[in-house]
Formats: C-alpha cells, structure tokens, sequence
C-alpha cells in the first residue's frame, strides 16, 4: 500500500511500480528492507520501509491486504506495508530514483500488471556491459540545493515555514556545538585533567561491576554479602543433587583415576579431598563443587552451537542458566549464536569467585582459580578487588604448579574501599 506525500494523483492506474530489496538476504534486519519507485509523466517517487524517514505507522500496528475471490467468495489475507512516496527532484528529468548499490531487483511478478524496468543508481556510475546502459551519478547535495530552490519559488506556506525551521536548526546545531565546546574546555580548565581521568576510572569500576553478583555492602556477615541465593536459586540447586551424587559418594579409587585423568579443574580435585564426613555438608558441597567446575568448563567455549553444549548430564535449567546469564547474542553466518565475549569470561570468573568463597568459608586461592580460567593474573586481581576481597600473597598447596606466591583472596567486613583498577588502558574506539 501506497501513499504520495505531495498529494492525490488523478490517474492512480497508470503508475508503474518497481521494488527493490537487499541484496543481503541472510542477514535479518536487511533482508526485510524494501525500496519502491514510481514514475508519472511529470515525476518520480520513492519510498523505503527503513531509515529514519520511514512511517511510524509500520511498526506501531500491522496491515494487511485483502484479495476477494468473487466466484467463491472467499478472501485471501497477505501481510502488507505502507510505503510513503516522496517526489525526487534532481537537476535533470530522472528515469528512477537515488538506489543504493546494495540493492537488487525482486521478481517482476510481484507486479504482473505492468512492465518492470531496471532504474539506475545515481549513487555509482557502473557500466552495464549486458544491457548497454550507463547510470550516471548525481549529486546528493546539488539535489538538496535545488530541492530548497524549488520550495523557495513554488512551495507551498507549510513548505516554506519547514524549509525555514530546518535552516534555522543548522544554524542552531552550530550554536550548539560551539557552546559545548566552550563548556567542555571550561571544565578541564576548572576541574583538572587529573580529576577528570580518575572519574573515567570510576566508570570504568561501574563497567566491570554490572557483571559481578549483587552485592549487598550493608550486610552484617560475610556470607551475606554475595547472597548464595543470587549465584544459584533453590530450583538450580535443587537440580544438582543427581549430578553431584557422583562426587558426594566418590570413593578413593575413583579420586585417585579422575586426578589422574584431569577430568575435574584442579581447585575442585584439591577441594574433593576435603569432603565433610557429615552427610547434608557434604551433599552441599559437592553440588557448589559440581556447578563450579561446570561453569569453569563452560568459560572454554567460545561460540555455542549445541542446545546442550554441557552434555545431557548438565539439568536442563542449569544449561538454560550459562546460555542466558553468560553468553551474549551475535550474528555470524546467516545465523543468531551465543557468543562468549570477554566481558562473559570476567562475569563467569566474578560467580566462580563468589562460589569458591562460600566453599572454603569466605577465603580462596586466586592463582588457582586463575590457573583453571586460563586468565592472566592481572585480569582475576581486577576481579577480585571489583569485588571487594582483600588480596595477600601465600605459598600454594603443595604438588600443584607453581606453588609459591599464591594470590589470596579474603572477604571480610568492613568492605574495603572500592577503587579503580591499576593500569588502566587507553579506550579504543567503537568501530
């Protein structure tokens, strides 16, 4: 369905439409993208469903089109969208419209009423060898100028008045753009350029905390500081008492084969030599023990592709948990994937953090933990002191790799002072 900006047309029935679409059909925002030409004797039209100039109407409600059949009286329902045409005006009678490269012709049987013709793109002189055609380029800017022009001599009052306000808002943006600037260089000379890096560094300490667990900083107890509640519900913790069966009544022989094949991180095997012998302590820890070296192993991944990617022994909620807490959605290939960024990798490290803490009773060892992440040790002490733990030197558990000058992290009350990073990089531009 079609609407003309400047008006009704007296003979609708004569127009001949062409539609465009992108030519990127994998990915699914262009796909949709459509641009429609119509030409008259005295102009041409366009109209797009995308870009900023599109119709609000689209996307606040839907439209559909019937078609009756009158011999069996029923009707046929398709989707529809309203497209609003825009007369285009250059310095030369066109014969189409300002057509992006990245567009291509649909099938012409979209309009079987009337003959469809290619337009060329004014926006790249390409020569078309097949149909002997040349498309010559336009200046957008000249077209503008002439546009104003036109509007000036011929326009209507309305036009007139929004030629008018659009002229006095460049000139406004300007005005703007000097004053911020002013603004901006009396700041810096006011506040210091020493007090304006360290409040980039605070924001750079709010960035990594919307990734750590909720803190709770009024807290009386160290353990509820990181509520165990906010790392695993009830329902998730409910979920890992089959799984974790396997470590609760692990044997010795079993111990000594699964250190040997490395089949567990080595904070879990270490922390498996040290089950309690009573019977509800001991079930609760091989569950946060399960669920830690889960989450671990899930820090390795890098793009998901299974449903399941933890196996079908991984609780269907705590495989929904790591995909929706611990990924981020990217497009790759035609298709929408679970990505693991870097930011995931620091959340996944902040909750094992905050896990192995309620293990071993508010006290852990970062190296090894980092050793586990295959982090570097800058990255895990960030961490650490995002979450507030005091960090001391210690001599690691014995038979490990590198044993000495172990990283500790300790949570205690009252919670330090939270400060910014060391070494902080230069920003890089979003690209």
């Amino acid at each position: 369905a079609v609407r003309f900006a400047n008006g009704r047309l007296r003979r609708p029935d004569s127009l001949r439409f062409t539609v465009y679409r992108n030519r990127d059909t994998a990915h699914p925002r262009k796909r949709h993208r459509r641009i429609l030409v119509s030409e008259t004797e005295r102009l041409c039209y366009v109209g797009h469903n995308f870009g900023s100039e599109v119709m609000k109407c689209n996307s606040l409600c839907r439209y559909f089109v019937g078609v009756l059949d009158k011999n069996s009286g029923q009707m046929e329902v398709y989707n529809a969208e309203i497209f609003n045409m825009q007369p285009l005006l250059s310095g030369r009678r066109c014969r189409g419209s300002q057509l992006l490269s990245c567009f291509v012709l649909l099938i012409p049987a979209l309009f079987p009423w009337h003959g469809v013709r290619r337009i060329p793109s004014p926006l790249c002189a390409e020569r078309d060898s097949r149909e002997g055609s040349t498309a010559r380029c336009f200046n957008v800017c000249s077209s503008l100028v002439q546009m104003d022009l036109c509007i000036e001599a011929f326009g209507t009052s309305k036009q007139k008045r929004a030629l008018s306000s659009r002229r006095m808002n460049a000139v406004g943006n300007d005005i703007v753009s000097t004053a911020v600037t002013k603004a901006a260089a009396n700041v810096i000379d006011a506040k210091g350029v020493t007090a304006l890096m360290q409040d980039m560094a605070q924001d750079d300490v709010q960035n990594i905390s919307s990734f750590l667990p909720p803190c709770h900083e009024d807290a009386d107890r160290p353990e509820h500081v990181y509520k165990f509640e906010d790392i695993l519900s009830p329902a998730e913790y409910e979920a890992l008492r089959v799984p974790a069966a396997a470590l609760t009544n692990i044997t010795a022989e079993e111990m000594a084969k699964r250190v040997e094949e490395r089949s567990h991180c080595s904070f879990v095997l270490e922390e498996l030599k040290f089950l309690p012998t009573d019977e509800k302590k001991r079930d609760h820890k091989a569950r946060c023990l399960w669920f830690l070296d889960t989450l671990i192993k899930f820090s390795y991944l890098k793009v998901i592709k299974k449903k399941n990617p933890m196996g079908p022994e991984c609780p269907h909620i705590i495989s929904r948990k790591l995909m929706k807490n611990f990924t981020s959605l990217t497009y790759n290939n035609g298709s929408i994937q679970n990505l693991i960024s870097a930011s995931m990798k620091a959340k996944i490290a902040a909750y094992a953090i905050a896990l192995a803490l309620h293990i071993n009773n508010f006290q852990t060892d970062l190296t090894v933990l980092q050793n586990d992440m295959k982090l570097p040790e800058s990255r895990i002490l960030d961490i650490a002191k995002a979450l507030r733990l005091r960090v001391s030197k210690a001599k690691g558990v014995q038979g490990l790799e590198d044993d000495q000058n172990h990283k500790l992290g300790t949570l205690s009350l009252p919670l330090p002072v939270q400060k910014a990073p060391e070494g902080q990089r230069k920003r890089r531009k979003m690209k």
